[in-house]
């Protein structure tokens, strides 16, 4: 095969997902839509040029965790931490995780009554549902009210800290005892500390660097640490949102030993290509990620009877949970805010993480897919519906 048709392909479908991003935004449809619909497309492209996509199942890992650390660290580069958002902070951190622990208890003995899996087996397939997408909600929330888009940042930021936690824990652990939470928080308190350590490290690393091209390196020492992380079953995810939201509030830090350590005349200026740089890179990596998953989907026996059975009692599931903790706790929370809890890139990640041996074969791909897109779907209404009652009439 030569070498320009593969570049060509590749250019065009970065164009493609770049102007369905500048759609979605006067459309509200998400891009993410347009992604799989493409990447569903090439598949059947591929079928008839009898091109092999098995290696499909070892790239979209790969992309989904890259994606996932650039998304959580350009969400943290947006936040201040400000006096003033302390109770929004513990609202959202409230929210992600009473809403995650309710979400997939309901899913959880939903998956039971219809497959008859074991509680466990049941738990870990439950919670990639039970996730909100940072990677769509954080750029859907644009369109929001300046305090509504950070209540939607921090609480899928930290949806997605708290799902990985849960995550490892269920995996990691046959029985989930006192021995079992006991580990669970000598983890918690170690991903603190190496959260400290290693924000101050990678900072101290952007001073020292003289060299002009610096950010890709610290954007590696991220991944690096993340992968460290995940070898010792870490949620090192914390890390990164840490290191964003440092990198952003340094000012606010009032000692006079930490601007001399780490701070410096071009700091601003570096931290705003740090931006820019996550920015574009999780916008290259997220759609190549979900323009991949639906590749890897075959769309003909996505409607069967089963899964649609299944994602629908998902479905209301996670909005009659998200709907009661709301009416309970937060009652000026609008009907767009309600919708606007889809499900993405680290429901996949998650779903593709299960050892084959834990999976139960009623939540296939199908299940996943429908849920996916049926979240993004109903995020597209309640976003169309803020947009017309905020236009002026």
């Amino acid at each position: 095969m030569k070498v320009e048709l593969p570049l060509l392909v590749l250019s065009l479908l970065v164009i493609f997902s770049y102007a369905f991003d500048v759609l979605a935004r006067r459309t509200k449809v998400p891009s993410v839509l347009l992604l799989l619909a493409t990447g569903i497309g090439l598949r059947y492209l591929a079928q008839y040029f009898d091109l092999s996509i098995s290696f499909l199942d070892n790239v979209l890992p790969l992309l989904g965790t890259v994606g996932l650390i650039l998304i959580v660290l350009e969400g943290a580069l947006e936040l201040k931490l400000e006096k003033g958002k302390k109770e929004l902070i513990g609202q959202t951190l409230r929210a992600a995780f009473f809403i995650l622990l309710l979400t997939t208890a309901g899913i959880t003995w939903l998956i039971h009554l219809t497959s008859e899996a074991s509680l466990r087996l049941c738990f870990i397939n439950a919670i990639p549902f039970a996730i909100i997408s940072s990677a769509i909600a954080i750029p859907s929330a644009s369109v929001l009210a300046p305090d509504r888009k950070e209540y939607v940042v921090y609480e899928s930021s930290f949806s997605d800290i708290f799902g990985i936690i849960l995550f490892n824990f269920a995996v990691g652990n046959e029985s989930y005892g006192w021995l079992a939470f006991g580990k669970l928080g000598l983890e918690t308190v170690a991903i603190i500390i190496l959260s400290f350590l290693f924000c101050l490290a990678l900072l101290y690393l952007m001073k020292s660097i003289t060299h002009h091209l610096k950010f890709f390196l610290i954007i590696s020492a991220l991944v690096l640490v993340y992968a460290f992380g995940k070898v010792y079953h870490l949620s090192s995810l914390v890390i990164i949102l840490a290191f964003g939201l440092l990198l952003n509030n340094v000012a606010a830090i009032p000692f006079q030993w930490f601007s001399h350590r780490f701070l410096y005349p071009n700091f601003k200026q570096d931290l705003e290509q740090m931006h820019i740089l996550s920015g574009e890179s999780a916008f290259l990596i997220r759609t190549f990620f979900f323009l991949l998953f639906g590749v890897s989907i075959d769309f003909i026996t996505v409607f069967d009877s089963q899964a649609l059975l299944q994602s629908g009692l998902i479905l209301l599931t996670i909005y009659g949970i998200r709907w009661g903790y709301q009416r309970l706790f937060q009652k000026k929370a609008s009907l767009t805010e309600l919708l606007l809890s889809p499900r993405g890139l680290i429901s996949i990640l998650l779903y593709l993480s299960i050892p084959d041996s834990l999976r139960i074969g009623s939540i296939d791909k199908n299940v996943l897919l429908l849920v996916v897109l049926a979240t993004a779907l109903l995020m597209t209404v309640g976003l169309l519906r803020y947009r017309s009652s905020a236009e002026p009439r």
